[in-house]
C-alpha cells in the first residue's frame, strides 16, 4: 500500500522525474556546482574511495558524469562495475542516494558534451594525466601549452576520456524534518528495468 504522506516533493512514480525536479529547485538556490556528487568506489583490497564529480544528465533510466578513464576512479569502476553518490543540497535541506552498475559513455553523447567544455577545459583534459604525481603546477601548465599548440582551437575528445551511466538498483530520496525526524523514501529493484518497491525508512 503507498504511503499516503509521499506526496509533495516525493510525488510521482519515477525516481528520475523526481530526482531531475530536486536538482532543478537546486540550480535556483545552491552557489556554487548544484550538480556535485560525492562518488564512492573501492579498490582491489576493498578500500573505499569518494571524490566529488559532476553530475551532468539524469537520463530516463540513469546518470551521467564524464572522466578521465585512467584516473584512479575509473581504474576502481572497472574492476567493480559498481559505484554509490550521494547528492546533497544544503540550501533545500535535501540529499539523494544512489547505487548501482556502471558502464561507459564513450559515443557521440561524449563527444557533443566534450565539444560543449570551455577551451582550456578541453586542453586540460589532454594535457593532465589524472591521478598520477606531479613534478610542479609549472610542468601542468607547461604541458598544456604544449598540447595547445598541438591540437590548436577545436581539440576533438581524447580516447582516454568519456562518460560513466550509472543505473542504479537503490535511490533514495531524504529530506530534513522538524526535531530530526526526517523524511526518507527508498527506491529499489533488482536490475535496470525491473520495477521499482518503494518504502518509508525511519529517520
Amino acid at each position: 500500500m503507498a504511503d499516503p504522506g509521499r506526496g509533495g516533493i516525493f510525488a510521482g512514480d519515477d525516481p528520475f522525474a523526481i530526482a531531475r525536479a530536486w536538482l532543478a529547485e537546486a540550480e535556483a538556490t545552491e552557489p556554487n556546482d548544484p550538480n556535485a556528487i560525492a562518488l564512492a568506489t573501492v579498490d582491489a583490497g576493498g578500500m573505499p574511495n569518494a571524490r566529488m564529480v559532476l553530475l551532468k544528465e539524469i537520463e530516463p533510466d540513469s546518470f551521467v558524469f564524464y572522466t578521465n578513464y585512467e584516473s584512479r576512479k575509473a581504474e576502481e569502476i572497472a574492476r567493480a562495475g559498481k559505484v554509490a553518490f550521494v547528492m546533497h543540497w544544503k540550501t533545500l535541506r535535501r540529499q539523494i542516494r544512489a547505487r548501482g552498475t556502471v558502464t561507459r559513455e564513450e559515443g557521440p553523447q561524449a563527444d557533443a558534451y566534450f565539444r560543449s567544455r570551455s577551451l582550456p577545459a578541453r586542453l586540460g583534459a589532454w594535457a593532465s594525466r589524472q591521478s598520477r604525481p606531479l613534478a610542479s603546477r609549472a610542468r601542468l601548465m607547461a604541458e598544456v601549452a604544449k598540447v595547445a599548440a598541438l591540437k590548436g582551437t577545436d581539440p576533438d575528445r581524447p580516447p582516454f576520456w568519456g562518460g560513466y551511466r550509472i543505473a542504479p538498483v537503490e535511490i533514495e530520496f531524504w529530506a530534513d524534518g522538524a526535531h530530526r525526524l526526517h523524511d526518507r523514501f527508498r527506491w529499489t529493484r533488482e536490475r535496470q528495468g525491473a520495477p521499482w518497491e518503494i518504502v518509508r525508512l525511519n529517520p
